[in-house]
């Protein structure tokens, strides 16, 4: 079941702060590359996104009908992200923070686990045919964006290896 994932892959991630340093966290492998403190961050404030749009689904029936582009249709049904490198923007390296803290990390990864439980329940009970706009894959519903919340957390995790190989040597 999907919310039986999305705990499990938020668990792993909770999970995996107690294997760094909050030194650790923060080191980066070469100016151009994020922390593993940073991606954490950028799992935070994405996954708040989706959350939202979530929330806007349930709160709605408005654009029911529109579709998902064809990209979002091929990554849901293989629920994964594709498995390429995504090169980011020295501007948006720049814009993601650091932590604070290792255990405001741990708090935050544990919010977005008890929000996301508690989207699920509602999503059970109050199901609805809304829809909101993913800005490059077109129209999601309420599940859809929980699936891609669930596929983004996994996606991450060979970006974390990649930094963990770069920090640790």
């Amino acid at each position: 079941m999907l919310i039986d994932q999305f705990n499990k892959t938020i668990d792993d991630w909770i999970i995996s702060l107690d294997q760094y340093s909050f030194d650790e966290l923060l080191r980066k492998p070469d100016p151009g590359s994020w922390s593993i403190g940073q991606v954490y961050m950028h799992l935070v404030n994405e996954t708040r996104y989706y959350i939202s749009r979530v929330e806007d689904c349930l709160a709605t029936n408005d654009h029911a009908t529109e579709k998902m582009k064809e990209a979002g249709v091929t990554m849901l049904s293989n629920n994964a992200f594709p498995d390429a490198r995504i090169k980011g923007e020295p501007d948006s390296i720049a814009k993601i923070q650091q932590p604070l803290s290792q255990s405001k990390l741990r708090q935050e990864m544990l919010a977005l686990k008890t929000a996301m439980n508690d989207l699920w329940k509602r999503m059970l009970k109050q199901p609805t045919a809304g829809k909101t706009m993913h800005p490059g894959l077109g129209y999601f519903n309420a599940m859809e964006w929980f699936q891609f919340a669930e596929m983004h957390l996994r996606h991450h995790f060979r970006q974390k290896n990649r930094i963990e190989k770069g920090i640790r040597g």
